[in-house]
């Protein structure tokens, strides 16, 4: 007799490991010092969400209130390029709100660049709930 519980033949079990450097055996495979491409990426594009609500502050586009929202896209930015975990987390929440108003407009104001921008910070959003992506932060 086994100290633990049988399991079945037919169940399936997964075991993901989120710290690459918690098994000695595996210590320091597979871990870059340099972000993912699809983070410097998405990084860039957080910089130019940014740099159009800046310009679009300054014609008169967009109340100044929404300064504070570029100065979220730039911490998010830079923090997400040092591969931080609390800028993954305000650069998913940015991207997935995006997508979310993205795909409102094009659903009930049937505007077909909101259908694009939708699936585009859709896929940034799927890209950065990877357990790749993940492993990768500190």
């Amino acid at each position: 007799m086994s100290d633990g519980p049988e399991l079945e033949p037919t169940e399936l079990t997964a075991k993901v490991e989120l710290n690459p450097e918690a098994d000695p055996a595996t210590a320091g495979i597979g871990k870059s010092k340099m972000p993912l491409p699809g983070l410097i990426l998405i990084g860039l594009y957080m910089l130019v969400l940014a740099a159009v609500v800046t310009f679009g502050v300054a014609g008169g586009h967009y109340p100044p209130l929404f300064l504070i929202l570029a100065a979220f896209f730039v911490t998010a930015s830079f923090g997400l390029l040092r591969l931080f975990r609390w800028a993954w987390a305000l650069t998913l929440s940015a991207v997935f709100l995006l997508a979310s108003y993205n795909l409102w407009l094009f659903a009930y104001m049937k505007l077909a660049p909101g259908a694009i921008q939708g699936a585009m910070n859709l896929l940034l959003f799927l890209y950065l709930i990877r357990v790749e992506v993940r492993s990768q932060l500190r």
